[in-house]
């Protein structure tokens, strides 16, 4: 795909709100200046034009569409889509519907983000639930785990198409024309695990889909760098992302405590922040890796965290500048449209 991709921006999203959505634009036309993108800002106009005064290099690639509304970030999802239509979120996703825009990020609320984007953009033919994507970093790069969140619970053709969204859109991350595809299970052999990945495992090497699929893996092998898509349910997703994220904050405090511990060890720490250290810093910072994807729409929607500064939400924006120039969306239609095959050939010969 080429041309200058528009992202429609939900502006009164998370806990900084429009501050953080013009801080991040900035960023990413330095981080990414061959990324070309104008950007529509859906959001309080009094709020939104003073920051863009202040930044005239997003003021020339920005467009305000004043909204005066916005959906709290404590709206339980059934009460956003009846009372969301008009706000900064609902016009925002609009805009991808009606193809004004080739991708939609926010930082809001990520139940309503959900349910609005399930209203407005429906889903894909064949995916019967969305699934949350998180990029995992790993010694080699970084893995796509999913889902992390969006479904407690699942069956097994659910982790087949989960399995078929994590590969395509690894591909568009990453460059990597084969990802390897593992299901997260409690043990590599076949006999481990409920029925449900069981059933999922052999529903994926049955339907001769384009996949590189090894099978089995166990939580150790997330972060070790020979996966790329681990696929499993949003609940223990979840779990795993909140653990891998507690787990890094804990080994940083070790690290701060070891070098202030003494005279000697702050002089060494001075001189390891030249190099090492600093690299060390950049690689753990989380706001390099925000952005997860809403897979399984009829569009791109990400999802920003919450609490993200500009830096952050400037990688979201990459995110969606790097989806929107891709073809993901067709990816996944191919294996789905195969997994659809293979299901109804397994249907008829059961009949």
């Amino acid at each position: 795909m080429t041309g200058i991709s528009t992202i429609s921006i939900d502006a009164m999203g998370g806990d900084i709100g429009p501050q953080a959505v013009v801080e991040g634009i900035g960023y990413a036309l330095k981080r990414w200046p061959d990324r070309k993108a104008n950007y529509l800002l859906h959001g309080d106009e009094a709020h939104l034009q003073p920051l863009l005064e202040l930044h005239p290099a997003v003021a020339a690639v920005s467009e305000i569409r004043h909204t005066p509304t916005s959906v709290t970030m404590t709206a339980k999802p059934s009460e956003a889509v009846r009372r969301a239509r008009g706000s900064s979120m609902w016009n925002a996703i609009q805009c991808v519907k009606s193809g004004e825009a080739s991708a939609i990020v926010s930082s809001g609320n990520t139940g309503a983000l959900m349910a609005i984007s399930k209203v407005i953009l429906r889903m894909k033919k064949g995916v019967h639930r969305p699934a949350i994507s998180a990029n995992w970093p790993t010694p080699t790069g970084h893995t796509v785990v999913l889902d992390v969140g969006a479904n407690i619970s699942c069956g097994a053709t659910q982790l087949v198409e989960f399995a078929i969204m994590g590969e395509a859109y690894h591909q568009a991350c990453f460059g990597d024309g084969d990802p390897k595809v593992g299901l997260l299970n409690v043990g590599q052999e076949e006999l481990k695990g409920n029925d449900t990945v069981r059933e999922a495992d052999s529903l994926i090497r049955n339907a001769n889909l384009d996949m590189n699929y090894i099978g089995f893996i166990e939580g150790n092998d997330i972060s070790a760098g020979h996966i790329d898509v681990v696929v499993t349910d949003g609940f223990t997703g979840n779990i795993a992302l909140k653990a891998a994220e507690g787990t890094a904050k804990l080994v940083a405090g070790f690290v701060r405590d070891a070098l202030t511990s003494s005279l000697l060890a702050k002089l060494a720490a001075g001189l390891l922040s030249l190099g090492a250290l600093d690299r060390l810093r950049r690689r753990m910072d989380p706001r390099h890796m925000n952005g997860g994807v809403l897979l399984g729409l009829k569009g791109i929607v990400v999802k920003s965290h919450g609490g993200s500064d500009g830096e952050g939400f400037a990688s979201a924006l990459g995110l969606s500048l790097l989806l929107s120039k891709s073809n993901f969306m067709q990816a996944i239609r191919n294996n789905l449209d195969k997994f659809a095959s293979a299901h109804d050939q397994d249907n008829n010969a059961q009949s």
